[in-house]
């Protein structure tokens, strides 16, 4: 849980100074995207207590609403833009995660 909490700070009340505009450079960003958002579905699904699919939704469509709001937060950021290919970026990542969690779940059984 504290795993989220510390990505949710760093993409709400980070991405927020100005220091992160441009942080990263595309399309390296992209990249950046899918791993954050890689970790953040299989924190989400190791910190919801759940199995199976039940866990493999509640993470996925968890971390997918997280990137919405993150797009849409940074529309009102100075400097900051939101973008349909960074949101693609995070879905990405949310499915990696998932194909991880799913992996960890079935060489447990």
């Amino acid at each position: 849980m504290l795993l989220v909490l510390g990505i949710l700070t760093g993409l709400f009340a980070g991405g927020a100074h100005p220091v992160a505009v441009n942080l990263i450079p595309s399309p390296w960003d992209k990249l950046v995207h899918a791993v954050i958002f890689a970790l953040l579905t299989c924190a989400i699904g190791a910190a919801s207590g759940l199995t199976g699919w039940r866990q493999l939704g509640l993470a996925f469509l968890g971390a997918a609403l997280i990137g919405l709001f993150d797009e849409w937060h940074q529309i009102y950021l100075p400097g900051r833009k939101a973008g349909w290919d960074d949101f693609a970026a995070d879905v990405t990542g949310s499915l990696i995660g998932i194909a991880l969690l799913e992996a960890e779940w079935r060489r447990r059984n």
